[in-house]
């Protein structure tokens, strides 16, 4: 059959290991809270209404986006989840000569994305405390970058840059690369000197911002994001995405969890605390997401593996990567179960 060779060369995608029914599921940074009431009954009413299709260009949906952010719509387009939009950004830039940067380790579809649209990637490795090395991948730059990653906050280490350091970085970068600003994350940041994206956008035509549902609107299920950039850009986003991938269900719900952000702020504050009381507790880096990072010591590669293994063995699921381990944050009574396990874990290796 003619299947593309190289297929089989292309790393598949490893989601978060589910969860036996008795265990607590943390590595794949979900919220505990089902989405928003107001949002379920949105999307309660348009199940009945499933066998029509739903509104290929997501116009309200956009409108809400837009109210919410002070864009008109034609900077707003929507995905099958953030992941779709980096995927057709891709697409949308890239031939067999592109090359990508990103950070690594970072959201780990970006060489996947890559490598299925046959573009070359240019992973640029963190620095020694788990953020980008925004000067490495300036230097990185060469007549064949088409498309740049950065992911603020990052993902799985939690760390942000700032918006000097931004400036900096996109003052290095040519007009005509498109810069990609991975904000999935950006409603759990604290830390008031990271870029605003609305204002970035208006600096720079080659920007995208990317969002999503799927974290602090616990809408991971309706697989929903949104892309923020320049009209030539969003265009290009759309020329090759697949029709309707945003459904109608998850549509109404987002326009609902829009309108009803006030009620998200008690759930946010929840997760923050949390976080703040297990990275202390851990000793984990300090994180601007709903998850703390635990790196891997220099001399221990086992550490990720072997502390998963001993977490799994009391019943918490986590995500384990070679650079380190991702423990993600939710409510006082699954941080209570984690502390437990932990303590118990060193209890046992003391």
């Amino acid at each position: 059959m003619k299947i593309r060779p190289d297929l089989a060369q292309i790393p598949q995608y490893k989601p978060g290991k589910p969860a036996a029914a008795t265990a607590i599921k943390l590595s794949s940074n979900e919220t505990t809270q089902p989405p928003l009431p107001s949002a379920i009954k949105a999307m309660q009413e348009q199940a009945t209404l499933a066998h029509r299709y739903p509104d290929m260009a997501a116009l309200d949906l956009r409108h809400e986006i837009g109210k919410y952010l002070g864009l008109s719509p034609s900077y707003i387009t929507v995905g099958a989840g953030s992941a779709a939009l980096c995927q057709q950004l891709v697409t949308a830039t890239c031939t067999a000569t592109s090359e990508v940067i990103f950070p690594w380790r970072s959201f780990e579809a970006y060489p996947i994305f890559v490598q299925v649209a046959g573009a070359i990637s240019r992973p640029i490795a963190l620095n020694n405390n788990g953020g980008h090395d925004l000067p490495a991948m300036a230097a990185a730059i060469n007549p064949q970058t088409s498309l740049i990653f950065l992911c603020n906050p990052n993902n799985p280490t939690g760390k942000v840059f700032t918006a000097a350091e931004f400036t900096d970085f996109m003052q290095q970068v040519p007009a005509d690369i498109i810069v990609a600003l991975d904000e999935a994350y950006i409603e759990y940041n604290r830390n008031p000197e990271l870029p605003d994206a609305v204002t970035e956008l208006h600096k720079y035509p080659n920007l995208v911002v990317l969002r999503t549902f799927s974290k602090a609107y616990s809408l991971a299920g309706a697989r929903l994001g949104y892309a923020l950039a320049a009209p030539e850009i969003i265009n290009a986003i759309n020329a090759v995405g697949v029709p309707f991938q945003a459904n109608r269900m998850a549509q109404a719900g987002a326009i609902a969890s829009l309108q009803a952000r006030e009620e998200l702020q008690e759930r946010l504050d929840i997760t923050v605390s949390q976080r703040e009381r297990a990275a202390k507790a851990l000793g984990a880096d300090s994180s601007e997401t709903n998850f703390i990072w635990l790196p891997t010591p220099a001399n221990d590669p086992d550490f990720p593996t072997r502390l998963a293994a001993d977490f799994a063995a009391q019943g918490i699921i986590v995500r384990a990567f070679p650079e380190g381990l991702r423990i993600t944050i939710t409510d006082s009574a699954e941080t209570d179960a984690l502390l437990g396990a932990w303590e118990t874990i060193n209890a046992k290796h003391s």
